[in-house]
């Protein structure tokens, strides 16, 4: 089992809300992924999402896609990735660590050397965006043998039958992509998401996060009030952006803090 359920169920018991987060590897830099995912858990994350670079984000909104593009400028790539959570497993033994990433470079690898080396690495689970659950088993059966959790999207136009498959196949969460565009994108309707994820619970047992447009505490407060989880990463990037050279892990903290005490409150 990876690390996802306990955490879930040790906040379950607190009656707290996951706050999931998401950074690019390598960007803005190399030498910037490894403070920048301790600054995230300082400042109260409970869920690392490492974003794995790729040339065409297709879900990604323009913020994502900078990143991508700055990491890629350092030529950093999956096996990149794996050493970065190997490393923050050094110190960091509880924290989960999700891949987050497109098909492209598990296919390039193999699904097979993809799996070992993340288990190896220490990760817990990935969302491969362009992965249809449909065609999933095989691979989430062998992540599953591998104490490793393969979490599929859901989107306010998910039919009864994909929500059924997911829930066939996934693991650890399942994260409800609370608009109909890229990430970083509009404003949530409240509204909406509490009747999706009504229909959601129906047939998914697991946690659900709830992700894309969350950008300030009062959303993220609004959203914990229906979700497991709140996912946060467009924003967190424009933190990353906007700071100067060696400040982003602090401001970061500082974001995340701000974050997790909404949630708390």
């Amino acid at each position: 089992m990876s690390r996802i359920p306990a955490t879930f169920a040790a906040l379950a018991a607190q009656k707290k809300t996951a706050l999931i987060t998401f950074i690019t590897a390598g960007d803005p830099g190399p030498d910037a992924t490894l403070p920048l995912m301790h600054a995230l858990v300082e400042g109260g994350a409970d869920i690392l999402e490492l974003g794995v670079p790729f040339s065409d984000p297709m879900a990604e909104g323009p913020v994502i896609q900078r990143a991508c593009e700055r990491a890629l400028k350092f030529n950093i790539g999956i096996r990149d990735v794996f050493d970065y959570v190997r490393r923050f497993r050094e110190t960091n033994q509880h924290t989960p660590v999700v891949l987050m990433g497109y098909a492209n470079p598990i296919e390039r690898i193999g699904a097979a050397a993809f799996i070992a080396a993340a288990k190896a690495a220490g990760a817990d689970g990935a969302i491969v965006v362009d992965y249809p659950p449909e065609e999933c088993e095989e691979f989430a059966a062998a992540m599953r043998a591998n104490e490793l959790d393969l979490i599929f999207l859901l989107a306010p136009t998910s039919t009864e039958e994909r929500i059924a498959q997911v829930a066939k196949v996934g693991g650890g969460f399942s994260y409800y992509v609370s608009l109909k565009g890229v990430t970083g994108a509009g404003n949530i309707d409240t509204v909406e998401v509490a009747e999706r994820l009504t229909a959601i619970r129906r047939h998914v047992k697991l946690p659900i996060g709830v992700g894309f447009g969350i950008r300030d505490a009062a959303t993220a407060k609004a959203v914990a009030a229906m979700a497991d989880a709140v996912v946060i990463g467009s924003r967190i990037i424009q933190e990353i952006e906007n700071a100067p050279p060696g400040a982003a892990p602090a401001a970061v903290r500082t974001f995340v803090a701000g974050i997790r005490a909404a949630l708390d409150a």
